[in-house]
Order: structure tokens, then C-alpha cells, then sequence
């Protein structure tokens, strides 16, 4: 990969709907072992943050077996319950945005590190990126542009200081079929029309893949 050196020091944020979205748009499941190695053979990998919001009252929950897979295998989970209310016209929805969580996690290390990579093309990200710059890191975001329509907000590309397409990274981070461990899971803040959208529907779970049977880790 460009623009990354052996000895600086880096921190991963992955959104993790975010790039769940991504992902699917483009067409192939993340291999966080892949994903892990990628960056900690390149550089100083301090650590490596994935935010998820969870469901708690259900009976079965879709992400646990990756939750549990990441949390076991380097990576620093920051999760919370999702919060249910009803709106203006009745419908129920679910919520769960952790953009407070990751802003925060990233002014607290960005004293300690020489480079933050982010996963996510959400635009209210450009003011972190912004604040962490004058802090003299180096930012680097990954997402899509190939994809219809792109996933990255363009004022977020253009404050990052360097952007790599999620395309570009399929043959190193792609899922096999033969994986040994969970595949990225739908999150409860995935939206099929709006990749930042933080809300979800429960009258439209049936069009995202809530049928994922967890492979053995």
C-alpha cells in the first residue's frame, strides 16, 4: 500500500456498518485476520478499533459471532445497546450510531500515534480528521467511489490526506470461501438506500441478511 511506512505508528477505525455497506455494494465479505495482517506487517499497528451498535433483546443476534471472533483476535470492540423508539408516523426503529464513541477514541490516542486509518465515508467525520491534522497526523480514509452511488462523502475524501479505494484492497482483505471465521454481518444501523444513515426499520429486516448461519471459529 501507498503512503505507509515501517516505522510509524498506526491506529485502525472501523465503522462497522459503515463498511459492512461498503462491502456489500462492491460485492465481497472482509477477512479481519487478512485485514489485521495487512496493517500489522506494514507498520506499528498500536491498535485496531471496530464500533458496533448491538441489539440486546434479541433472541439471536447476527453480528455476535464476529463481535466475538474480533474481540478475541486483537481487535478493541466498542459496542452499545441500540435504543428503540417509535416516530412521527408509528413505525418502530432501531438506532445506533457510534460516531461520538470513535471521535473520541481517536482525539485520545492521536497524541500517541502517527497515523489514523479510517473506515467509513461518513461526511460528519470531516471535522475529526480536520482536528486530528492539526495535531500533526497523518490521516488516511478507505472506502469506495466504484460503487453506485459512492459510499465516501466528498468533503470527507477531500480532507483525508490520503484515500484508498475499498476495491483496490479485494485481494488482500477479500473473504474466501473457506474462511475459519465469521464473515461481516449486517449491523443494526445498516440502510439499504443511504450509507449513512443510522437509523433501521424492522419493516425492511427482511431485505437485509438476518439468515447468516455463523461458521465455527
Amino acid at each position: 500500500m501507498r503512503n505507509f511506512y515501517p516505522e510509524e505508528r498506526i491506529a485502525l477505525f472501523i465503522d462497522g456498518s459503515n463498511l459492512y455497506a461498503t462491502a456489500r455494494a462492491l460485492g465481497f465479505d472482509i477477512d479481519y485476520k487478512k485485514l489485521y495482517n495487512l496493517f500489522a506487517n506494514q507498520c506499528r499497528l498500536i491498535r485496531a478499533f471496530y464500533y458496533t451498535a448491538l441489539v440486546e433483546d434479541q433472541e439471536y443476534s447476527p453480528i455476535r459471532p464476529l463481535v466475538d471472533w474480533l474481540d478475541y483476535n486483537g481487535f478493541a470492540m466498542v459496542t452499545k445497546p441500540t435504543k428503540e423508539f417509535t416516530d412521527s408516523t408509528g413505525r418502530r426503529k432501531i438506532k445506533g450510531n457510534m460516531d461520538i464513541e470513535l471521535a473520541i477514541d481517536m482525539m485520545e490516542i492521536s497524541d500517541r500515534i502517527d497515523h489514523v486509518v479510517l473506515f467509513s465515508g461518513d461526511g460528519d467525520f470531516r471535522r475529526l480528521l480536520e482536528a486530528v491534522q492539526r495535531k500533526g497526523v497523518r490521516c488516511t480514509v478507505i472506502s469506495s467511489i466504484r460503487s453506485q452511488p459512492p459510499m465516501i462523502a466528498d468533503e470527507l475524501r477531500r480532507q483525508a490526506d490520503n484515500f484508498i479505494d475499498l476495491m483496490e484492497l479485494q485481494k488482500f482483505v477479500g473473504r474466501a470461501q473457506s474462511s475459519d471465521h465469521p464473515r461481516h454481518t449486517p449491523q443494526p444501523d445498516d440502510e439499504e438506500e443511504e450509507y449513512d444513515d443510522e437509523d433501521y426499520d424492522d419493516e425492511d429486516e427482511e431485505d437485509d441478511d438476518y439468515d447468516y448461519e455463523p461458521e465455527e471459529v
